[in-house]
């Protein structure tokens, strides 16, 4: 039996041996109910295959907050492992701040870092003081220091108890260290050809293509970093002093390319230090963040700069008024990133603390590029472009001191270099002018326009194209128009995952070939999968002609919670909890709604963190469509579709069922009053070699879940030319007007993609798949073109 059922087995009522045991009166059910626990190390099982745990039961509050405030005493706490044993007299657990004294302490080797971490599981703020501890090997240093963090892999060299992880995954809080352990790539479980490339300064482009500065500095590179111990740790910021460990900005401390390779990562330090440029005389200092995952607190100087909430969202500071005059600044970022974590019900996509087969390994920390630029008194904080295909542009220039001030557009052709139109305006509204016979952007010809916008002192440069994206009846059926004109839509389920950098790609070119590589197959599109990429991906989108279906990252998806009685429901989210959802679903279409690839905005992924009751997805979209009524969406992909949105979104694996007279549950009939879509489809995987798979053996085992399993690359193509010929099949007699194959690449225990995880190996057979999927764009085109009957 592996860890992982006896997790299950745990969790259903069973003990070690499939018996059923009183859960709900001792610790481990209040363990289930807290965090489903805090991972596999945070509990252990003795040789005898009994499980011993105190009496002591923790209550747990079911706010937003934290955990709960009960004290759960445990007189005696006797943890036996399979090789050690350790014994605490007179332990103490307070939810909010655990402390455990152990008075007597003995183990052989670490053994008495089974119960500092037990302390962590309970509480988010743990630690522990050895008055007195002996034993072979590092165990006094283990059992003085491990419990502040809740890494399982926490090193800590200390010879007073005060203990320092060597690792970045766990350090007692209450000392500092002369140096901080130098960066180094942490060899993941999988490579690229980019991992070892990466280096010291990554993504060195300017992070924000639509609102660019000419005056801007990276601040992009190493850092350092440690380990917090709970929440409350933000109260007392590590102001002057040295982290433990260097780690590489941007990245998921998760991730080999952090040098850190960090678990169960709930609580961060990270600190650097940065001049402004002497040149920057007279001006604003602004820093820029693209993504923290999940919560930041930043301290400039000692100063409490801002918070921000909200794990794929770019934000910004001015930082002016905290800067030292004599040069070096520091920049100190508190996070807290609770992933899927009781209590919080958090959008997170695909990430876990507990891995498996379709959900992975989660992202946190500063995982996009950080900058400072300088700004006048007054600055463009936020620049709206809509372009249509008739030339008519709409304009919102936002302003930080948000009083109406002149502004100048002008679109400069990028072939001739000249300008081509240029318009007065005023900041803060809306306004509207139009350029003659502009040249369109679509899939086909993605053609864009420089844009130059001046305010006072503040020029920013940006870019647009024209288009228009709609919806229209073609012979009878309601299809997706691009400037007018049917357009099946047709690419990958695209998760941005990566072996060496997990939500951060390695480096542009990296990111850049994926999206080469679908272009190449001849795919016009690209369905981005409950994540959000850098501005950079999305520029990269419109300049290659890719359109882009975007989802919002999903809520906590398909878990479930353990109730005082025994009884286990699903979790979703609770009305603050919705509120937040809608409020960063509007910051994904503010943050986003200016890239001209971007045709379709997705809402709810198949049920996951959606509410059925009075069907929040219609005033959802009803404010989608207020905030950017230039795109269509796509309200509920998969199921539970009410009529919401513009799409009838059929998921099924492995053959299409689009826009046809047959479906499966849990999707629903096509709607003919709806754009009929293969949300998802194929998914068929074909097994590789060690040496090209996420070698975790936990993700190895549940390859088999992969719906349909190919011996060969051969016979995987030939199962792909089938799928791909009922989809045309389905384009040609029903009312399909486009799919999304699963998936761009292999994702840890996923083995279904275009390319391997490690990007080394593709696939498909080009020129058959060229073929087949020219196929679909030609049975779309005969069906806009001849009166074929529909048989629905």
């Amino acid at each position: 039996m592996t860890h992982s059922d006896k997790r299950e087995d745990l969790l259903q009522g069973k003990g070690y041996d499939g018996d059923p045991v009183g859960l709900c009166s001792s610790l481990l059910a209040t363990l289930v109910v807290a965090q489903e626990y805090h991972g596999e190390s945070d509990y252990e099982y003795n040789s005898s295959g009994n499980d011993h745990w105190s009496d002591a039961d923790v209550p747990v509050s079911t706010g937003y907050g934290q955990y709960g405030n009960g004290n759960g005493p445990s007189s005696t706490v006797v943890v036996t492992g399979s090789t050690a044993s350790v014994l605490s007299s007179t332990a103490s657990v307070t939810s909010n701040s655990a402390s455990v004294t152990s008075n007597t302490a003995s183990g052989t080797g670490g053994s008495a870092s089974v119960l500092s971490s037990t302390a962590a599981v309970i509480s988010n703020s743990a630690s522990v003081t050895s008055n007195t501890a002996s034993g072979t090997g590092s165990s006094a240093v283990v059992t003085s220091s491990t419990a502040s963090a809740f890494s399982s892999t926490t090193s800590v060299t200390s010879s007073t108890g005060n203990g320092t992880s060597s690792t970045g995954n766990g350090s007692s809080g209450n000392g500092s260290v002369s140096s901080a352990t130098k960066y180094s790539v942490k060899t993941p479980p999988l490579t690229t050809n980019w991992t070892y490339s990466v280096g010291t300064n990554p993504w060195p482009e300017y992070p924000r293509p639509q609102l660019q500065r000419s005056q801007w500095q990276n601040l992009n590179g190493i850092w350092t970093y440690q380990n917090a111990s709970s929440l409350q740790a933000v109260n007392s910021p590590p102001f002057g002093q040295t982290l433990a460990n260097e780690v590489l900005v941007p990245s998921c401390l998760e991730s080999g390319l952090s040098g850190i390779q960090g678990n169960y990562t709930l609580y961060s330090w990270y600190s650097t230090h940065f001049t402004v440029p002497s040149n920057w005389t007279s001006q604003r200092v602004l820093l820029n963040f693209g993504a923290v995952d999940y919560e930041a607190t930043v301290f400039i100087n000692g100063h409490n700069a801002t918070f921000h909430r909200g794990g794929y969202f770019a934000f910004a500071v001015d930082v002016t008024d905290y800067l030292s005059s004599s040069g070096a600044n520091e920049l100190l970022v508190f996070v807290h990133d609770p992933t899927d974590s009781d209590p919080y019900v958090i959008p997170i996509g695909k990430q876990t603390l507990h891995p498996s087969h379709i959900f992975y390994t989660p992202c946190s920390g500063i995982w996009q590029s950080v900058w400072i630029e300088s700004a006048p008194s007054n600055y463009i904080t936020e620049l709206d472009l809509a372009a249509n295909m008739d030339g008519q542009v709409n304009v919102t220039v936002a302003t930080s001191q948000q009083t109406k001030t002149p502004v100048q557009v002008s679109f400069v052709d990028r072939g001739s270099k000249k300008v081509v139109a240029s318009h007065n305006g005023t900041s803060d509204a809306a306004f509207q002018f139009s350029v003659p016979s502009p040249s369109l952007w679509s899939p086909d010809s993605p053609t864009l326009y420089d844009v130059t916008v001046s305010m006072g002192g503040d020029v920013i440069s940006s870019y647009t194209g024209f288009r228009t994206f709609s919806k229209g009846t073609v012979n009878g059926v309601v299809r997706p128009l691009v400037n007018g004109k049917f357009t099946f839509v047709f690419g990958t389920l695209d998760q941005g995952f990566w072996p060496d950098g997990i939500y951060t790609p390695p480096n542009r070119e990296a990111m850049v070939y994926d999206l080469q590589t679908l272009k190449r197959l001849g795919f016009n599109m690209v369905r981005k999968h409950i994540k959000v990429e850098n501005a950079l991906f999305y520029q990269a989108c419109d300049e290659m002609g890719l359109l882009v279906i975007q989802d919002m990252p999903s809520l906590r998806p398909l878990q479930q919670r353990t109730l005082a009685n025994c009884t286990r429901i699903t979790i979703e989210p609770d009305a603050q909890q919705q509120t937040e959802f809608a409020r960063q679903l509007e910051l994904l279409l503010n943050q986003h709604k200016s890239y001209p690839s971007i045709m379709i905005w997705i809402i709810y992924n198949e049920g996951w963190g959606q509410l059925i009751d009075g069907y929040p997805e219609f005033g959802l979209t009803a404010r989608v469509r207020q905030l950017d009524p230039t795109r269509l969406i796509d309200s509920t992909t998969g199921w539970f579709d009410h009529g919401a949105g513009d799409f009838s979104d059929n998921h099924h694996y492995a053959n299409p069922q689009c826009g046809s007279p047959f479906y499966s549950i849990a999707s629903s009939p096509y709607d003919p009053a709806r754009i009929g879509i293969q949300g998802e489809f194929g998914g068929i995987g074909q097994n590789v070699s060690i040496e090209h798979l996420w070698n975790v053996q936990e993700a190895i085992n549940t390859i088999n879940q992969t719906y349909e399993i190919d011996l060969s690359v051969e016979a995987w193509n030939y199962r792909s030319h089938i799928l791909l010929g009922e989809l045309r099949d389905q384009t040609q007699r029903f009312a399909c007007s486009g799919g999304v194959w699963t998936q761009t690449t292999d994702v840890e225990g996923e083995v279904n993609g275009l390319l391997t995880y490690d990007r080394r190996i593709l696939r498909p057979n080009e020129a058959q798949w060229k073929a087949d999927i020219q196929s679909l764009y030609d049975a779309a085109a005969s069906r806009s073109n001849s009166s074929v009957p529909l048989l629905v």
